[in-house]
């Protein structure tokens, strides 16, 4: 067959018969790299590596089944070293699901990968590394501790080789650390190229589902933070894991961003030690540990991630400006929200913020981005105005309108129980979710104050 020469972008997979200076979908420059299709060599047709020798081990007499006649085996999944690991993913890990899992250099993918399934199944684990060798690898796992006759190496770069390791060993778990090495050779483009990239994740999709090997992907990222290759890896593979960390923090967060089998809201929090990740089963009382008290500025507010409940202290410096443009400086918070917030404060109480820069930072590392926190961030940014440290035991939480009203927000009970564990003796809650602690009979012991508006909470406040 004669070869077809292409042009696709390395950035959101478009193809074009001729090179373009810009890619006429995603508008990104000199993104088109050429790329050659031909029919697969006979090596890479062999009944190992090939899709039809996949597609055999697929049940015969499949037919549509009603939905009540699908049994579902919730028991099937395997739990890992790691609590955090498996809330994240679901409550364990799915036998035939495929995972991807990025974040930033050196974050510690690889680590928490070794470390947690290390001795996850009966079955025998391989670990296929196309960046470093099996001595990297035996090194890095004396330090973790990871010495198992189960936990097989495999530094291999061909996807050929890595489907027949595979279906001769038959791996309860299968990790590829990264898609970006691995290659094919019925495609002709370099390993990393969009085309490797696809069909690299494709072919380990089919041997994920038909031999039900629940499957690893680690993928590098971007400069801008995303996962590299075209946006059609994600909607490929059944879970997106992202392991972020704030700069110079030890403290690392696992988020779930699709999940096919649980919520994508639940995260993990590790710290990085000397031998290796190390749980954090607290997360509340690790943020809150080293808080200064009686600081003006700073109010502790609850954020909800799935079903875990964290507190963490919000730390906010007004200052009078001597620039013409006063700064908007923010770091975990959305600058959009507090910039907000501060048009609210100004015209609902006729605070003057507009002559002073306004510094907002949330404490720990952790991003909060959900509407509870907007009263927490208006109390502390006029705590800090007029030098008034809030109480060092009261909790702040609700959200803030336009027009200045505090409405409602979910699972307060949640939150009001997690601040009555850490010692809280009051909270500044929505007058409207009151109610609803009525309904759940609510018992922690907490002093609870309910507020309609912005106005109601300074008085609260004794701001």
């Amino acid at each position: 067959m004669k070869a077809k020469t292409i042009y696709t972008c390395q950035n959101c997979a478009a193809q074009a018969p001729k090179w373009m200076g810009r890619c006429s979908e995603c508008g990104q420059w000199n993104t088109l790299v050429e790329e050659t299709y031909k029919e697969p060599s006979q090596s890479a047709q062999t009944p190992s590596g090939s899709r039809e020798a996949l597609s055999q081990a697929l049940p015969q007499n499949n037919r549509p089944l009603a939905i009540h006649e699908i049994n579902i085996d919730e028991a099937r999944r395997s739990t890992t070293r790691m609590g955090e690991l498996d809330r994240v993913l679901g409550g364990g890990i799915v036998p035939g699901s495929l995972v991807l899992l990025g974040g930033d250099p050196g974050i510690g993918k690889s680590t928490i990968l070794m470390q947690g399934l290390s001795a996850t199944p009966e079955k025998p684990i391989l670990y296929v590394s196309g960046e470093e060798s099996a001595n990297q690898i035996k090194l890095r796992g004396k330090r973790l501790g990871v010495d198992s006759k189960n936990f097989l190496v495999f530094a291999e770069t061909r996807l050929e080789e890595i489907i027949e390791a595979a279906q001769k060993l038959r791996p309860g778990i299968l990790i590829i650390d990264s898609i970006q090495t691995i290659f094919s050779t019925s495609v002709t483009s370099a390993p990393g190229s969009v085309s490797q990239v696809r069909e690299c994740t494709g072919r380990l999709m089919l041997l994920a589902k038909t031999l039900e090997i629940a499957t690893f992907v680690v993928g590098h990222v971007t400069k801008e933070g995303s996962i590299a290759g075209p946006k059609v890896l994600e909607h490929m593979v059944d879970t997106v894991l992202y392991f972020e960390s704030s700069d110079h923090s030890a403290y690392r967060i696992l988020r779930a961003i699709k999940n096919r089998f649980g919520s994508t809201n639940e995260i993990g929090v590790f710290e990085m030690a000397e031998g290796g990740l190390r749980e954090v089963q607290n997360p509340s009382e690790l943020f809150l540990q080293e808080r200064t008290i009686d600081a003006p500025g700073t109010a502790i507010v609850s954020a909800v991630e799935g079903s875990r409940p964290i507190l963490v202290e919000l730390q906010t410096l007004v200052s009078q400006s001597t620039l013409a443009m006063p700064r908007r400086t923010t770091l975990g918070i959305d600058q959009n929200k507090v910039a907000l917030l501060v048009a609210v404060i100004e015209k609902r109480l006729g605070v003057p913020l507009y002559g002073h820069d306004i510094f907002a930072k949330v404490a720990g590392g952790i991003k909060l981005d959900e509407p509870a926190t907007d009263l927490g961030i208006a109390a502390a940014l006029l705590s800090s105005f007029k030098n008034r440290a809030l109480d060092a035991k009261l909790l702040i939480c609700g959200e803030v309108g336009l027009t200045g009203e505090v409405r409602r927000i979910s699972q307060l009970d949640l939150r009001l129980s997690e601040a009555a564990k850490l010692g809280f003796q009051r909270a500044i809650v929505p007058q409207s979710g009151l109610d609803a602690l009525a309904k759940a009979n609510f018992r922690a012991k907490i002093e609870v104050t309910g507020v309609r508006s912005l106005d109601e909470a300074v008085k609260a406040l004794d701001l």
